[in-house]
């Protein structure tokens, strides 16, 4: 597939769609089409807009794909052989064991961690509407797990316990000001790429997997967040998104795999690559971001210390 997109900022090593402007263009569009609101006269404008935007979507995300379509290739798709390929990316996924999450949790300072959680927070792209979303028409032992890890997302029916609030009493709390136009391409292209998983039917399976993969790698990279939070003084109520996800995800993952990606790939072991890709491209998306955090966060340290 020909490349569509030129580099303004990031290393020749990474693919060409992670400009900034085009990741905020898809970032802004994402955040308007996915908002409620009333109807109006203005429908066919965008429906215009829609059309071309879907369009750079899809070719954003099938540059992805192209990436990592060698490596995916070659995954098992028997259901035994490829839970226990997807369990192994805990271990050897791109992004595992970065050196900015034990850093994170042991030397950086506070405003080095504001500066860190403002990046997260303005990539999120929401893990309970991402599941909402993605289960639609699933097959029902798949649709059940993700119903039942959507009901955890949303506090299991208590408004108190829902992440989306936890989230932000931490971002209320350290007085970070998320803004799409002051994010990383990077971060960015994470959310972006998870939204367009999760909005286009035929990048379904793409988001079990992905989905799956922030289960089974969240929880390390949590409980490093949680530990600098603490060590910051940052309260137990502040800080407990992070406390959470650093225990919940990990029977929360062990669930996913036995109840949506084993079923699925027995019904139809085609879809074995397709999950792959999808976590496949969540991690490496994820590990550019660390990447680029380490090398701006250490960069400064050392032009400070100059």
């Amino acid at each position: 597939m020909a490349t569509i997109f030129a580099w303004d900022e990031a290393p020749a090593a990474h693919p060409p769609a992670l400009t900034s402007a085009f990741q905020r263009r898809l970032a802004h569009w994402n955040r308007e089409r996915l908002a409620p609101r009333l109807p109006g006269s203005g429908w066919r404008d965008a429906l215009e807009r829609d059309h071309e935007m879907r369009w750079l979507e899809v070719a954003f995300f099938e540059e992805l794909r192209e990436e990592i379509a060698d490596e995916a290739a070659a995954v098992p798709d028997d259901p035994d052989g490829f839970v226990a390929w997807f369990e192994e990316l805990k271990e050897n996924a791109p992004g595992q064991g970065d050196p900015v999450f034990p850093w994170m949790a042991d030397k950086a300072t506070l405003e080095e961690m504001r500066w860190f959680l403002t990046q997260e927070a303005a990539g999120e792209a929401g893990f309970d509407d991402l599941v909402a979303m993605t289960q639609v028409k699933l097959p029902t032992q798949a649709k059940l797990e993700l119903a039942r890890n959507y009901w955890d997302e949303m506090g299991r029916g208590n408004p108190k316990g829902m992440h989306g609030p936890m989230l932000s009493r931490l971002i209320a709390a350290l007085a970070l000001a998320p803004e799409i136009d002051t994010t990383l391409p990077e971060s960015l292209a994470l959310a972006n790429a998870m939204t367009a998983m999760a909005t286009n039917r035929f990048y379904a399976w793409h988001s079990v997997g992905a989905l799956g993969a922030i289960e089974l790698t969240a929880p390390g990279r949590a409980a490093c967040t949680a530990r600098g939070l603490r060590r910051l003084g940052v309260g137990p109520k502040e800080r407990l998104y992070f406390d959470l996800h650093a225990t919940w995800d990990v029977k929360d993952s062990a669930a996913w795999n036995r109840e949506a990606l084993r079923p699925l790939v027995a019904q139809d072991p085609a879809r074995a690559r397709v999950i792959a890709e999808g976590a496949l491209i969540r991690l490496k998306c994820g590990a550019r971001c660390y990447e680029t955090y380490r090398d701006l966060l250490w960069r400064e340290k050392i032009a400070l210390a100059g």
